[in-house]
């Protein structure tokens, strides 16, 4: 049967990336005479019965169409380094089978390579039923037997169920809600299926938009409509480099993958495709067909080299770390074979709920209370500014709320008054805020932290890493050590061995050829093999943070106002405490609302750290008079004591001496305070008789 010539445009969108490498011959387009033609590193024409060989097929920008209601639908390009966050809108075309979700979505055991679906019919499937409009999860692709089917995973109740389902199965099947957010960058690799357009929302701005330059209208918060634009990445019968070709180009091709020889042709490898390569093909000697366009000052060499030794592939240990400042904060992988030094600074916790999350059995958590709050439990206790708290661990109380006797969850702390310690309960959704005391002045290693400490942790370098020429982490006023992580890595050395550096596979952008095996001696992790800290932008942090807290619960939600009840209502006889316990009334002043969190760049996911903190930390204390548990809106004036990051003014670590010092101020101020009110009111009463 003779195979018709289509168009680059249509082979490039028919063909399925797991059949490369296909060999295409030129059929006809326009070309000039000779061979191949190169502009700026881009095919401009071919001539008729050339042979190239297609390796990749990437997604080289988006054609972006605004919806407006009213007026034209406007059409803008974007790159897909465009910063910023987007939500995907579920897709209203059902799809008819199995089959056809399968060759048009991407399926893998990534956390992105897994789509959810529903059915408006009941699926009858050997393992069970999966319900109507219930969602399930597209896990794996697998074929047994000739027999190729999908694992579908649904939850229910907390338990995960596994089903497996025919790709010959019919039926409608719709695409389901997803509240993640995606950079461009991900929606390319994973979420626009083949031969469909994908419409998003804004979800959220990264600072780095405001540098960047784009036609998109700022204030512009409706739907986009993306749609990919292809370069096809070929390499040539008789040439070494790799050739780019748009998908546009206007030219007819035919595959005659089964009749040519694909060997004859240059193999180039990237980073990805040699770290999928199996343990027993490493280590060898390639030479750079591309080298990287930007790479850290450590890694220059592989800029300046021509020939490289690969030695291993693994997944290595990283820190995340974010800069602690309010703006433009910078984001780190930290290597824990990282030489300096580092120095505990103060955590700051927005809730009672972190206090619980923070606390660790390797030392007591010693806080300060830096926002008043009062509870509307009757059993449970107030917080006052400047109280501190030795915290113990979470328990539940029987407590009254309004007329109504209920458990609640609360948070075990011993209240410090002077040199007494005071057994207390404070409510979980407490929002008010607490700064930690920090008593340690030791100076760690990045390893040690990470096995005495909880993550996330505060520290700043007391002493830089020296074997380093800059250290990028000694100019900054402080970081928050957010979560351990591992990702792809290459050992990569010249063939000398002077340097022999971990590199990064998802953030290193070259193309290699395979020379030959590799005989002299091999290096692994830790045996000369240094490894670099690496800065990194806003989308990729975003990404290795998608879901760092998923597994975390969110704090609980604030008690409504009680009611107000007449005189002659019953009052209930108050609880059994659980420890000796100095019960609060409730009053109706408004609750306060705990603050809202959310819970990785390649295939970790997304958000903020839970705990966000400034490079200047504020411990508040009142000025005088007696304290009252109100908001910040209605506390009295007060003094700010500032947690400086300057060297000459370093408030980092709190003395417990002083604090006490300052409570008995406070407390003397307070007693005389109420004698001097009592006085006056005592003269006013006789004044009047």
């Amino acid at each position: 049967m003779k195979r018709m010539a289509m168009t680059l445009d249509t082979f490039t969108r028919s063909v399925e990336a797991k059949s490369l490498p296909r060999v295409l011959q030129m059929q006809s387009g326009y070309y000039f005479q000779g061979s191949v033609y190169e502009l700026y590193g881009r095919e401009g024409s071919f001539s008729c019965g050339e042979l190239l060989k297609v390796i990749g097929i990437s997604v080289t920008r988006l054609i972006v169409e605004l919806q407006s209601e009213g007026s034209k639908s406007i059409t803008v390009d974007l790159s897909l380094d465009y910063p910023g966050l987007f939500r995907i809108v579920a897709d209203k075309r059902p799809y008819t089978s199995i089959k056809e979700i399968v060759d048009s979505v991407c399926i893998s055991p990534e956390c992105l390579g897994q789509p959810e679906f529903y059915c408006p019919k009941k699926l009858q499937l050997p393992e069970g039923t999966i319900q109507a409009e219930e969602s399930f999860k597209l896990t794996a692709l697998r074929t047994e037997h000739g027999d190729s089917h999908v694992d579908c995973e649904v939850t229910r109740k907390d338990s995960k169920h596994i089903f497996t389902v025919k790709l010959s199965h019919t039926g409608e099947f719709y695409e389901c809600a997803d509240d993640q957010f995606y950079t461009l960058g991900e929606l390319v690799e994973w979420k626009i299926p083949k031969g469909r357009k994908r419409t998003v929302t804004w979800a959220k701005s990264l600072p780095s938009k405001e540098k960047c330059m784009s036609e998109l209208p700022e204030d512009y918060s409706g739907e986009l409509v993306l749609t990919p634009v292809y370069e096809l990445q070929t390499v040539s019968k008789f040439g070494k480099n790799v050739v780019f070709i748009p998908s546009t180009l206007d030219v007819e091709v035919l595959d005659v993958t089964e009749e040519c020889d694909g060997a004859c042709f240059m193999q180039p490898l990237s980073f990805r495709d040699v770290f999928a390569k199996p343990r027993e093909f490493f280590p060898f000697k390639a030479e750079v067909i591309k080298p990287p366009s930007q790479v850290q000052e450590e890694l220059g060499f592989l800029k300046s080299s021509k020939q490289v030794i690969v030695h291993s592939a693994y997944q290595a240990k990283r820190i995340l770390a974010s800069e602690i400042r309010s703006e433009a904060q910078r984001r780190f992988l930290i290597p824990v074979s990282y030489n300096g030094r580092f120095k505990r600074r103060p955590r700051t916790f927005p809730t009672a709920y972190d206090l619980e999350v923070a606390k660790s059995n390797m030392e007591q958590l010693h806080v300060v209370a830096t926002r008043a709050f009062e509870t509307h439990y009757e059993g449970l206790s107030s917080v006052l500014v400047g109280d501190q708290y030795l915290v113990h661990k979470m328990e539940t109380s029987e407590v009254i709320y309004g007329d109504k006797r209920k458990t609640v969850e609360a948070l075990a702390c011993e209240k410090m008054v002077g040199k007494k310690h005071e057994a207390v309960l404070i409510p979980m959704c407490l929002d008010g805020g607490f700064v930690e005391v920090v008593h340690d002045k030791k100076q760690y290693m990045l390893s040690d932290i990470c096995h005495r400490f909880a993550l996330p942790f505060n520290v700043k370098v007391s002493m830089r890493d020296l074997s380093v020429k800059e250290d990028l982490l000694a100019g900054a006023t402080g970081l928050q050590l957010e979560e351990e992580i591992t990702d792809p890595y290459l050992i990569v050395s010249t063939p000398d061995l002077a340097q022999c550096w971990e590199v990064p596979v998802n953030r290193t952008n070259m193309a290699l050829q395979l020379l030959e095996r590799w005989n002299g001696p091999k290096l692994t992790q830790g045996e000369a093999v240094r490894s670099a800290v690496e800065e990194i932008g806003e989308n990729c942090y975003f990404t290795l943070r998608r879901y760092a807290n998923a597994s975390v619960l969110p704090p609980p939600r604030p008690p409504k106002r009680p009611q107000k009840h007449s005189e002659d209502t019953a009052k209930l006889p108050p609880p059994r405490p659980k420890k000796s316990e100095s019960p609060h009334t409730a009053n109706t002043a408004k609750p306060a609302v705990p603050t809202s969190r959310a819970s990785s760049c390649a295939e970790q996911n997304p958000t903020p750290p839970r705990n966000e903190t400034s490079n200047t930390s504020l411990v508040t204390v009142p000025d005088s008079g007696p304290q009252k548990a109100t908001g910040e809106e209605n506390s009295p004036q007060h003094k700010t004591i500032k947690q400086d990051d300057d060297g000459t003014n370093d408030y980092e670590y709190i003395d417990e001496d002083e604090l006490a010092s300052i409570r008995r101020k406070l407390n003397d101020q307070s007693t005389h305070s109420k004698r001097k009110t009592i006085s006056t009111f005592a003269m006013q009463t006789a004044k009047q008789v």
